[in-house]
């Protein structure tokens, strides 16, 4: 008799309700109902009874703050089936990014990890994001401080995955950034570029740029075999002004764990040694004043 409304038909009319009024946020504060979902244990089930669709732009910022401070596996699963699709359905509506849009996503890198197993590699795996999808999506990666761990882990995931315009976008985002990678990671980068040396394919700029990076940043971290297969690679494929600057990059690089001294001692076996000049701070000599 008392059990005439359960506790989730309650729970329903109370985030269907919830969903209403984030359909028309725009500042201020949000429901408490609303800020207790990222803690339910049936968070998923419960957060779609508000709709996500119909959220306002501002609704989606404050929806992927609540979840960028929580647990990391739990944003991730926002950030693919929530934050992602939103983000991608507005670029292709209006041929931009809201900007409260954009903020969630630069808030969404509070978690770096969530962020790329969520948004970046799903992005690249889809093979359907266009290049304003990436451009716009990228300057996030350009613009904001990404530990160097999470990075590694997604290049090296980028790298093992098969060939797309876009992932050559985001590696070389990854790569201008300066990071100082481990050598697996490096190692896995120049075997993602080798696996063109048998392509028939005429590859993109592109991919010509990304290579480029490589070597700018990483030449004298890369191993003398390294160099010698990707010098077989520019025969094969050939861009006539990207590759040039290549070979020039490579030309006069340090092989991995050599040092500039170790190169600088080979390449002159004289070196000169000068005196240490020591100095009286108190012979100070007299200046000639002139006469009145």
């Amino acid at each position: 008799m008392f059990d005439l409304y359960p506790s989730w038909t309650i729970q329903s009319l109370t985030y269907t309700s919830v969903g209403k009024i984030l359909s028309r946020y725009t500042s201020g504060k949000v429901p408490k109902a609303f800020k207790h979902i990222p803690s339910l244990e049936l968070w998923e089930e419960v957060l779609y009874l508000t709709e996500p669709e119909q959220w306002t732009p501002n609704a989606m910022y404050q929806a992927t703050r609540l979840f960028a401070a929580k647990n990391a596996k739990k944003a991730q699963r926002f950030y693919s089936l929530v934050l992602l699709p939103r983000v991608r359905e507005d670029i292709r509506e209006h041929k931009r990014l809201h900007f409260a849009l954009y903020q969630s996503l630069r808030k969404s890198l509070y978690k770096p990890a969530a962020f790329f197993k969520g948004i970046l590699l799903p992005l690249c795996k889809s093979g359907t994001c266009t290049l304003r999808e990436a451009v716009i999506i990228g300057s996030i990666i350009q613009k904001c401080k990404i530990p160097p761990i999470h990075s590694s882990v997604a290049l090296m995931k980028m790298a093992e995955m098969d060939y797309c315009g876009i992932t050559s976008y985001f590696i070389k985002l990854v790569l201008d950034k300066k990071y100082a990678l481990p050598y697996r990671v490096l190692d896995a980068v120049v075997a993602h570029f080798m696996r063109f040396l048998e392509d028939e394919r005429i590859m993109p700029v592109i991919w010509h740029q990304s290579l480029l990076s490589l070597i700018q940043r990483y030449k004298n971290e890369l191993t003398e075999e390294d160099k010698g297969d990707l010098d077989r690679l520019l025969q094969h494929q050939k861009h006539h002004l990207v590759t040039p600057e290549i070979r020039r990059e490579l030309k006069g690089s340090l092989n991995r764990g050599e040092k500039e001294d170790d190169a600088m001692s080979m390449a002159s076996p004289f070196s000169v040694i000068r005196p240490k000049v020591e100095e009286d701070r108190w012979d100070i000599p007299e200046v000639p004043m002139e006469e009145d």
